[in-house]
């Protein structure tokens, strides 16, 4: 490994808003929301070390909500450093219980579960609920309430369920809601947080969407400085937008290795080397490993597995093209925020693991790079401000999300060719479909996925035939963390259906999945 040490990040000259995660799935979501106030701020876990966060010099903290009860023990706790120094606070559910209990106010069992859409009434005017109407929509998601408010606190706000849904010390700048601020389902919520962190934290609107682009460049060349990086670049919007802004920040120390795993769709190799390499004119090396990834993946069905096979046949390709390429120092990755967040939570008490994303959970321990990862904290949609921003062509920007593992992940059982050019075939007449229908920038991801060899009945001429099942996904959402079927034209299903049936070469049922997330994710694996 790299022992380059990288200065001190510039990041840090900012006005920085510090938000404590106790264990909501969708923390970051209020990062974003934060960021979108253009204010800079880092999400740490309740436990991170004090000299840690304390560095950053906060001019305010955010606590999240949980999935705890404050009184139970080994529930996460408020650490002492939060109200000593100062600084305001917004406990947001959880948060708002823990900041009331460590105050010396009453946190209990509520007679009923407050979860969904609720009005919220302001009863008391201030700075966070400012400029906003006194009667409002909000979304809750508790168990627990205020039954009695620290010494010094008032109520702002009540729901029919909550007779604190909101409190304030307004000397001291400590606030907390019951409900959730930072999901669309609460409009008026990024107003509030808007109000937080520059009314009650006086946090300068210092760091606009321009702002990480430049700055991510000067991180990222302190800590290249002149060393080489190589990027596995898919051809997705994550690795896309990676590769543009670390050639614009090292220029030829980057390398760009196109691996063709024999998993892509149809006709993306040749588009990724058209773009890349004659089109935005990077130092591409193109490497066809077929046969390598279809060997170490057959008979394999587990998709942890699976995603953990190909994460280290990538970066063993990598060690072994960097070789040729001489002394290579960093790994360039587009992991972005979700796939660090669904694949290794925050921390203790943190958000559970959903999946192991290649890039993070399927990396082995003794690889000869340090990661270089410029994109980690944001979400898909801050990923394309960031690539308008690089000039990337909008084909290339909007293009729907194809992950790391690729068919892989969308094929449920074994992998062989066969199967993934049945699939290859049928996720290229869904997207052609929705193309000339004008439905593909309508949806966030759209794509098939291909179901074990459990062969259902289908009739072909006069003969029974057993074949295949397609499942066709197509999904809306804004950032990816949570996400709703897209409500697709029954003509449009229907065309794409008999298509897939009579175009493809072993598939004899096509269904759709009208599935949300959560609970479900938005790839099947």
């Amino acid at each position: 490994m790299s022992n380059h040490i990288a200065p001190p990040d510039p990041l840090r000259r900012h006005d920085t808003i510090v938000i404590l995660d106790f264990g909501a799935q969708y923390s970051q979501l209020i990062a974003r929301r934060v960021r979108e106030a253009d204010v800079y701020c880092e999400l740490f876990p309740w436990d991170a070390p004090p000299e840690k966060v304390l560095a950053l010099r906060p001019k305010g903290f955010i606590l999240s909500g949980g999935p705890a009860s404050v009184y139970e023990p080994g529930a996460p706790a408020l650490p002492g450093y939060v109200l000593e120094s100062g600084r305001p606070v917004l406990g947001i559910c959880y948060g708002l219980q823990l900041l009331a209990r460590n105050l010396g106010g009453q946190v209990a069992t509520a007679n009923d579960r407050e979860y969904g859409p609720a009005e919220l009434t302001v009863t008391a005017p201030s700075p966070l609920f400012a400029g906003l109407p006194s009667l409002m929509q909000v979304w809750m998601s508790h168990g627990d309430r205020i039954e009695a408010l620290p010494p010094g606190f008032s109520v702002l706000a009540t729901t029919d369920n909550s007779p604190v849904a909101a409190m304030g010390h307004q000397q001291k700048g400590l606030y907390g809601v019951q409900f959730h601020p930072e999901v669309t389902h609460t409009p008026m919520g990024q107003e509030i947080l808007r109000n937080f962190v520059h009314r009650i934290c006086g946090c300068r609107a210092d760091w606009p969407p321009g702002a990480f682009v430049k700055e991510s460049i000067a991180r990222v060349r302190a800590q290249i400085g002149s060393g080489r990086v190589v990027l596995g670049l898919s051809g997705g919007v994550d690795s896309a937008v990676t590769a543009a802004l670390l050639h614009r920040a090292v220029g030829d120390q980057l390398t760009c290795i196109f691996v063709d795993t024999g998993l892509l769709r149809q006709g993306e190799p040749a588009q990724v080397v058209e773009t890349f390499e004659r089109e935005q004119g990077m130092h591409l090396v193109a490497v066809n490993a077929v046969e390598e990834f279809l060997a170490a993946l057959s008979g394999v069905i587990d998709p942890t597995r699976k995603r953990r096979i190909i994460g280290e046949k990538f970066v063993r390709i990598f060690e072994r093209e960097a070789k040729r390429l001489g002394k290579i120092d960093f790994l360039g990755q587009g992991t972005i925020y979700p796939d660090v967040i669904e694949s290794a939570g925050t921390g203790r008490g943190g958000a559970a693991v959903i999946k192991h994303h290649h890039n993070v959970g399927g990396l082995p321990p003794d690889m000869a790079f340090d990661l270089v990862e410029p994109l980690r904290n944001l979400f898909k949609d801050e990923v394309r401000r960031v690539g308008e921003r690089l000039g990337l062509p909008h084909r290339l920007i909007w293009r729907h999300p194809f992950p790391g593992p690729g068919l892989a992940v969308r094929i449920l059982g074994e992998i062989t060719w066969e199967r993934l050019e049945t699939l290859r075939q049928a996720d290229a007449i869904l997207l052609q479909e929705l193309e000339a229908a004008g439905w593909y920038d309508r949806v966030a991801q759209a794509f098939a996925v291909l179901l074990p060899e459990t062969r259902s009945t289908g009739v072909v001429g006069d003969s029974a035939s057993f074949g295949q099942t397609v499942v066709l996904r197509a999904v809306v959402t804004d950032d990816f963390m949570t996400a709703s079927p897209a409500l697709l034209p029954y003509e449009l299903l229907t065309r794409v259906s008999s298509r897939i049936l009579n175009e493809g070469t072993d598939v004899t049922r096509v269904v759709y999945d009208l599935s949300t997330k959560p609970p479900a994710t938005i790839e099947w694996l």
